[in-house]
Protein backbone atom coordinates (compact mmCIF):
# COMPACT_ATOMS: atom_id res chain seq x y z
CA UNK A 1 0.00 0.00 0.00
CA UNK A 2 1.34 3.42 -0.89
CA UNK A 3 0.51 6.82 0.63
CA UNK A 4 -2.17 7.59 -1.97
CA UNK A 5 -4.01 4.29 -1.35
CA UNK A 6 -3.69 4.82 2.42
CA UNK A 7 -5.28 8.29 2.17
CA UNK A 8 -8.09 6.92 -0.04
CA UNK A 9 -8.83 4.16 2.47
CA UNK A 10 -8.87 6.63 5.38
CA UNK A 11 -11.11 9.08 3.53
CA UNK A 12 -13.50 6.30 2.53
CA UNK A 13 -13.89 5.02 6.10
CA UNK A 14 -13.71 8.38 7.95
CA UNK A 15 -14.74 11.14 5.52
CA UNK A 16 -15.49 13.56 8.39
CA UNK A 17 -11.78 14.07 9.08
CA UNK A 18 -9.24 16.07 7.08
CA UNK A 19 -6.41 13.57 6.56
CA UNK A 20 -2.69 14.23 6.27
CA UNK A 21 -0.46 11.29 5.32
CA UNK A 22 3.03 11.87 6.71
CA UNK A 23 6.25 11.19 4.85
CA UNK A 24 7.95 7.97 5.83
CA UNK A 25 11.75 7.82 6.11
CA UNK A 26 13.40 5.66 3.45
CA UNK A 27 13.65 2.01 4.44
CA UNK A 28 10.81 2.10 6.99
CA UNK A 29 7.81 -0.20 6.59
CA UNK A 30 5.03 1.90 8.05
CA UNK A 31 2.65 4.64 6.97
CA UNK A 32 1.20 7.21 9.36
CA UNK A 33 -1.61 9.69 9.00
CA UNK A 34 -3.38 12.24 11.14
CA UNK A 35 -7.01 13.24 10.75
CA UNK A 36 -8.50 16.33 12.34
CA UNK A 37 -11.97 17.75 12.80
CA UNK A 38 -12.15 21.45 13.47
CA UNK A 39 -14.63 24.27 13.75
CA UNK A 40 -13.04 27.56 12.77
CA UNK A 41 -9.71 27.70 14.58
CA UNK A 42 -10.79 25.16 17.22
CA UNK A 43 -9.60 21.58 16.89
CA UNK A 44 -12.42 19.30 18.04
CA UNK A 45 -10.89 15.87 17.50
CA UNK A 46 -7.64 14.28 16.33
CA UNK A 47 -7.15 10.71 15.11
CA UNK A 48 -3.79 9.14 14.32
CA UNK A 49 -3.48 5.93 12.31
CA UNK A 50 -0.27 3.97 11.77
CA UNK A 51 -0.10 1.08 9.30
CA UNK A 52 2.74 -1.32 10.04
CA UNK A 53 3.89 -4.27 8.00
CA UNK A 54 6.23 -6.85 9.50
CA UNK A 55 6.84 -10.38 8.22
CA UNK A 56 3.90 -10.00 5.80
CA UNK A 57 1.53 -9.20 8.69
CA UNK A 58 -0.25 -5.84 8.49
CA UNK A 59 -1.53 -4.09 11.62
CA UNK A 60 -3.25 -0.76 12.11
CA UNK A 61 -2.90 1.30 15.27
CA UNK A 62 -5.55 3.96 15.83
CA UNK A 63 -5.45 6.52 18.62
CA UNK A 64 -7.37 9.68 19.28
CA UNK A 65 -7.24 12.85 21.29
CA UNK A 66 -9.93 15.31 22.22
CA UNK A 67 -10.29 19.05 22.07
CA UNK A 68 -7.27 21.23 21.24
CA UNK A 69 -3.89 20.78 19.57
CA UNK A 70 -2.11 19.76 22.75
CA UNK A 71 -4.71 17.30 24.00
CA UNK A 72 -3.33 14.03 25.31
CA UNK A 73 -4.00 10.77 23.51
CA UNK A 74 -7.01 9.17 25.17
CA UNK A 75 -6.78 5.58 23.98
CA UNK A 76 -4.97 3.34 21.47
CA UNK A 77 -6.45 0.34 19.67
CA UNK A 78 -4.63 -2.05 17.31
CA UNK A 79 -6.16 -4.55 14.90
CA UNK A 80 -5.46 -6.27 11.57
CA UNK A 81 -7.66 -4.02 9.41
CA UNK A 82 -8.17 -0.28 9.30
CA UNK A 83 -11.92 -0.55 9.78
CA UNK A 84 -11.59 -2.86 12.79
CA UNK A 85 -8.97 -0.65 14.45
CA UNK A 86 -11.16 2.44 14.12
CA UNK A 87 -14.29 0.56 15.17
CA UNK A 88 -12.47 -0.89 18.20
CA UNK A 89 -11.50 2.62 19.25
CA UNK A 90 -15.11 3.79 18.88
CA UNK A 91 -16.44 0.78 20.80
CA UNK A 92 -14.05 1.54 23.66
CA UNK A 93 -15.31 5.13 23.93
CA UNK A 94 -18.94 3.99 23.81
CA UNK A 95 -18.26 1.44 26.55
CA UNK A 96 -16.58 4.07 28.73
CA UNK A 97 -19.43 6.55 28.10
CA UNK A 98 -21.95 3.93 29.25
CA UNK A 99 -19.85 3.05 32.30
CA UNK A 100 -19.31 6.64 33.43
CA UNK A 101 -22.87 7.62 32.49
CA UNK A 102 -24.20 4.86 34.77
CA UNK A 103 -22.06 6.07 37.67
CA UNK A 104 -23.12 9.68 37.07
CA UNK A 105 -26.81 8.70 37.09
CA UNK A 106 -26.35 6.68 40.30
CA UNK A 107 -24.75 9.68 42.01
CA UNK A 108 -27.43 12.02 40.68
CA UNK A 109 -30.23 9.73 41.89
CA UNK A 110 -28.59 9.37 45.31
CA UNK A 111 -28.66 13.17 45.75
CA UNK A 112 -32.43 13.30 45.24
CA UNK A 113 -34.73 13.28 48.24
CA UNK A 114 -36.38 9.93 48.95
CA UNK A 115 -39.82 10.96 47.64
CA UNK A 116 -38.63 12.80 44.50
CA UNK A 117 -38.70 11.29 41.04
CA UNK A 118 -35.39 11.47 39.16
CA UNK A 119 -35.41 13.59 36.00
Amino acid sequence: MNAKEFREALTKIMPGYDWTVHKTPKGFTYLSATGIQSSGFNRLSTVSVIRREKDDVVTFEAKSAGYGMRAKWLHVYTDTTLARALRGLQDYYEYMANTYGGHARALQNARKATGEVAA
